[in-house]
């Protein structure tokens, strides 16, 4: 425990156990520690504004928005500012989404305490936190070139077909549409699915919001 460093954190979550829970593990590493609470991102701007924060650490979804549409917001106010992202989403989908947009870390809710309390103090010491699969993908994207944008691995036709996967057209439709094969549909799709590495329509939806520019896929 350090009873020295007097850190403000500000702990920006819809949920009021899960922010009771982080002040107490904060609390049990920084003695001294100031914590604020906000419970919207309405309320986390304004705490920002108005306090310096060494560390934000902030959920995905409020009531009122999603952060990631928020990070450069957030960022303007404090530009030194250290955020972690503390989430149920799955960091796979989202991780490298954040850490472009502006976080400093990415952490899961459903880490363990040991976990959770390693992430503060690197984030504290050194100004971010990285687990090892996104150390991994950071290394692959400049080892092996591969786009840190999943979306830049499909070809013209695959994200012709992805976006109307999302649209909620099925094989039969799309291979009307295109006039293709429907075995030509069914093989599109499964190099989408490869590619990005997920198993359903429900995450390419989440990736197309999180990263393809026309977010008008409708």
């Amino acid at each position: 425990m350090s009873t020295s460093d007097n850190y403000c954190f500000l702990i920006a979550d819809d949920h009021s156990v899960v922010r009771q829970g982080l002040c107490l593990l904060i609390k049990e590493l920084y003695a001294n520690a100031k914590i604020y609470h906000a419970g919207t991102l309405k309320d986390t701007l304004e705490v920002l504004k108005e306090t310096r924060v060494d560390l934000l650490i902030l959920d995905i979804n409020f009531p009122d928005g999603n952060s990631i549409n928020s990070l450069e917001e957030l960022k303007s106010i404090q530009k030194d500012l250290k955020i972690l992202i503390f989430t149920m989403n799955d960091e796979d989908i989202y991780g490298m989404r954040y850490l472009n947009g502006g976080a400093s870390g990415y952490l899961s809710k459903a880490s363990c305490e040991d976990e959770m309390k390693e992430a503060l103090s690197r984030m504290m010491i050194f100004g971010k936190y990285l687990t090892s699969n996104l150390k991994s993908k950071i290394s692959d994207h400049f080892i092996s070139n591969k786009p840190i944008n999943p979306l830049d691995q499909l070809s013209a036709r695959e994200v012709e077909v992805a976006k109307l996967l999302i649209k909620g057209y099925g094989n039969l439709e799309i291979t009307n549409l295109l006039q293709i094969k429907n075995t030509t549909v069914s093989t599109f799709k499964k190099r989408i699915f490869e590619k990005l590495e997920i198993d359903n329509v429900a995450a390419l939806i989440e990736l197309f919001q999180l990263y393809f520019e026309d977010k008008n896929l409708a």
